[in-house]
């Protein structure tokens, strides 16, 4: 079942995002690295700054949960973590077509350049890679993330995009 998370969840959605993000460690810069990888605080400010986070519920436990964030003209979607012992069984793959019927806008994905796990599952599913100039330029306007994160990164844009109208945006 798929359900916004609330409150109630927060110490939760802090767990899964922090145990699965381990998989980043050696594949994203060291200086971006860090335990736990997203600190309550910052989850807290990604929540107040407008992510809202959906969660996969099996048997009463929240076991994935991906966040959704409108920025400006696109909807980007944040934050897509599911407990490494339930990934691979249609989890995240549930949550991310549900968050994509949840707008009508552009839909951006950004993840890391380097961790290719992720960038295929975005792909296989009707995401495509922008050009390393849109994707600086994309990167600059709808996140808030360091400079040293803007080059190691890559954005993904849902394929029924037509970037060519979207480059005056």
């Amino acid at each position: 079942m798929i359900r916004k998370c609330d409150g109630r969840d927060l110490e939760t959605i802090y767990s899964i995002i922090n145990d699965a993000a381990k998989k980043y460690n050696g594949f994203i810069p060291k200086d971006l690295w860090k335990v736990p990888y997203m600190p309550l605080e910052e989850l807290m400010h990604e929540i107040e700054g407008g992510v809202v986070f959906w969660g996969y519920e099996r048997n009463g436990e929240l076991i994935g949960v991906m966040g959704i964030q409108h920025v400006k003209d696109v909807t980007l979607i944040r934050h897509a973590y599911v407990r490494p012992s339930e990934q691979g069984k249609g989890v995240g793959s549930n949550l991310l077509s549900f968050l994509c019927k949840q707008t009508t806008r552009p839909i951006l994905i950004g993840t890391w350049a380097d961790a290719g796990w992720a960038v295929r599952f975005y792909e296989n599913r009707g995401f495509g890679l922008v050009s390393p100039k849109d994707k600086n330029r994309l990167l600059k306007k709808y996140w808030s993330i360091p400079e040293s994160q803007v080059q190691t990164s890559v954005v993904l844009a849902d394929q029924a995009c037509s970037w060519e109208e979207m480059n005056g945006r």
